[in-house]
């Protein structure tokens, strides 16, 4: 029995919790953790206590009279970390074991303290990590050269990223310093290939998954108010705040700006109603301090009604207590991402999560559809492999020769290419790009040493070169003395203009450009900050059951009226296609003067589909959100070169040499892949900004279909 496999305080801990039994991926982890030396990633839907499963088997194992830090949890945000740290610490408390936090707004004694006497347990982020490996390279053996354990969480939020090759990368030169690796365990409920996950451990054929495919019911209804307006509908508002004034709800829109619009105007509508003030928004833009008081509300309170207008900041695993309802605000561009929000509500054992989506867009209207389909279809976006990560190694080369105060750039090369993020980069490879390094002043030779040159140390010492994602610049927003947030400074932001943050409005009374700060004071009404945001990709297969869901019949008893009406519509406009095989017909309108190609296809491909038009010379714009080129050809000209359109895919690095030469914008995407040859920043075109090889294939089968 997995129970009797744990040590005896933790057996009482489980007692005194009065659990009635294990849940399964807790059996199942306690029973190969205990017995195996592999590695686990345990995959198992929201709220399936993950946490419990992976720490139970660890702590019973650990002997924590050992000195050095004995496991490391590493999380993607600080608030999971604040969240996750009491329930570890609860799990601690019969093992006399020490639980740290490490992050930028941990205790700095806390720290100190684990630094004289490193032991227990340590929880942080990759940045912070990172900034040890930085600024404190000797406590970095002193604290882990007895690491046995390193749990990583939300890992499918890492899988496939800049972040998650940062974090790879920092596992791997934390193993360098170990006598004997330490054992990784991931844990994550979305995770759509779990052979390519498994490889995040640098040792796939050690890596076991656990995987408990126990569903949980959840309950979908489909509202559609059709907006032609920038600012959402009013019956749209209406009809949401009725359909939360009485529960404990989240919203998540898609956007920063459309979270503070909701929460505002819900809140307007509550007051003339004499309805509950329970409304708050929740972003990346809200100061801390305002964020945990949110949070910390959420968690507490048992009986009063609340409603949290959100973004990813509540998507992964926080625990804010039981909430009734999830509203999604138009569609999700990914179905990890919906699974994650929906697992937000009816995180109690049997009960059913409960989902309200409102679309006010066909498009987006559709989107919904497949996603949630896609859902129930069990089907997750398989993350894409990043097999050379050019712009990474670049970063991590900095952090060693910065952590190192100066490496044999021999030495250098062999701890690079050791380094299992960076596997598929060859020596040759890492040679040219550490001599690049060396031309542009970011390493500078000194003997037989590398040290960091005069333009590197602009960017090592800045704080935020512990970071691999790009930041806005933001200006801070206080009123009174108490800062609300930060926003990113834009032609929009002026003094008197009223804006809404934190669920509030506000008019701007000064801005010092010096300091980046602005004052305000309450004001009656406002508007929407427009905050910048990166284009977010939407899988194939999300297209390609949006065409499916056109081209069917099926009814949808999730739908409401309109919802309806509007899908009856599009499928009328589509129905005279004639569309046989989803895989290979598309939609063409040919008009008077110009033709539209509906591509229902992934970003990607249609980001090289456009590429190549351009190429062609053929006049095209791409509609992203609804999938679509509008191309400026004649019909004949334009299906004659569909035939030739993929041939500059048969020699790709030259021409795309010349053109990122012309459109930097292209890599940002990558903050560190500016400073890279151009052969290398090639590479990272082809891999991570277009898809050359789906590209090829969508143009070998494609059939464009006219109306009949």
């Amino acid at each position: 029995m997995p129970f009797e496999l744990l040590s005896e305080p933790i057996r009482r801990f489980v007692r005194e919790k009065r659990w009635e039994a294990l849940r399964p991926i807790q059996a199942a982890a306690i029973s190969r953790i205990l017995t195996t030396d592999d590695h686990y990633i345990l995959a198992s839907r929201t709220a399936s206590g993950k946490t419990e499963a992976a720490f139970l088997p660890i702590l019973s194992k650990l002997d924590f009279r050992e000195k050095g830090v004995q496991v490391l949890y590493v999380s993607p945000l600080i608030a999971l970390i604040n969240d996750q740290f009491e329930r570890i610490e609860d799990l601690c408390r019969y093992l006399d074991v020490t639980v740290t936090k490490w992050h930028g707004e941990a205790q700095k004694s806390l720290k100190n303290s684990l630094l004289r006497e490193p032991n227990g347990v340590l929880l942080i982020t990759p940045e912070s990590l990172e900034a040890m490996f930085v600024n404190k390279p000797q406590q970095v053996k002193h604290l882990f050269s007895n690491l046995k354990f390193a749990v990583v969480d939300e890992l499918h939020s890492f899988i496939g990223t800049d972040r998650g090759t940062h974090l790879k990368s920092l596992l791997s030169r934390l193993q360098a310093l170990n006598t004997r690796p330490f054992r990784i365990i991931g844990l994550s409920a979305t995770i759509g290939d779990y052979e390519g996950a498994k490889k995040f451990t640098g040792n796939e054929s050690s890596t076991k998954v656990l995987l408990d495919r126990t569903a949980k019911e959840t309950n979908a209804v489909f509202r559609y108010f059709k907006s032609e307006h920038e600012e959402l509908p009013l019956e749209l508002l209406k009809d949401l705040y009725v359909h939360t004034k009485d529960k404990k709800a989240l919203i998540f829109p898609n956007s920063r700006g459309r979270a503070e619009e909701i929460a505002v105007k819900l809140r307007k509508i509550s007051d003339l109603t004499r309805g509950h003030s329970n409304y708050f928004s929740h972003h990346s833009s809200i100061d801390k301090a305002e964020r945990e008081s949110v949070e910390h509300f959420a968690k507490n309170n048992n009986r009063q009604p609340f409603c949290i207008c959100c973004t990813s900041t509540l998507e992964l695993g926080m625990d804010i207590g039981a909430v009734d309802e999830v509203v999604q605000l138009d569609a999700t561009h990914s179905i990890a991402s919906l699974i994650q929000r929906v697992g937000r509500s009816g995180r109690g054992d049997g009960e059913c999560g409960h989902l309200t989506l409102y679309a006010t867009q066909e498009w987006s209207l559709l989107q919904s559809m497949a996603c949630w389909l896609l859902y129930q279809e069990g089907f997750i976006e398989p993350p894409e492999p990043v097999e050379k990560p050019y712009d990474l190694l670049l970063h991590q080369a900095l952090s060693i020769v910065k952590e190192r105060s100066g490496i044999g750039i021999k030495e250098l090369t062999v701890l690079l290419a050791g380094n299992f993020a960076f596997g598929r980069i060859g020596a040759e490879e890492i040679g040219e790009i550490l001599d690049h390094l060396q031309t542009i002043g970011f390493l500078e030779k000194l003997g037989r040493e590398v040290i960091i040159g005069p333009e590197g140390e602009k960017w090592v010492n800045d704080r935020e070169f512990y970071s691999v994602f790009q930041t806005e610049d933001r200006y801070k927003v206080v009123c009174a003395g108490n800062t609300i947030g930060q926003i990113p400074f834009s032609p929009q932001i002026q003094l008197g203009e009223n804006i809404f943050l934190a669920a509030k409005s506000w008019k701007i009374v000064s801005i010092d450009f010096k300091t980046k700060k602005m004052e305000v004071v309450a004001a009656p009404d406002g508007k929407k900050v427009v905050f910048a945001g990166v284009g977010l990709e939407v899988h194939a297969a999300i297209r390609e059951k949006m065409l499916e869901i056109l081209s069917g019949n099926v009814e949808y008893d999730f739908l409401d009226p309109a919802g309806r009406e509007e899908i009856e519509k599009m499928r009328r406009a589509v129905a005279g296609f004639h569309i046989l095989d989803i895989k290979t017909d598309r939609p063409l309108v040919v008009k008077s003067d110009v033709l539209e190609l509906f591509t229902f296809t992934g970003t990607k491909v249609n980001r090289t589909l456009k590429l190549l038009l351009d190429l062609a010379g053929i006049e095209n714009r791409l509609d992203e959100f609804g999938g679509s080129f509008e191309i400026r050809a004649p019909k004949e000209v334009f299906l004659s070169m569909l035939k030739t359109l993929s041939e500059p895919l048969d020699n790709p690095d030259a021409c795309l040499a010349v053109l990122a030469e012309k459109n930097p914008s292209w890599l940002d995407f990558s903050k560190w892949g500016r400073h890279l040859p151009r052969k290398f920043q090639v590479g990272l075109l082809q891999e991570r900004f277009f898809d050359l090889p789906g590209t090829r294939l969508f143009l070998d089968s494609l059939r464009a279909v006219e109306r009949i």
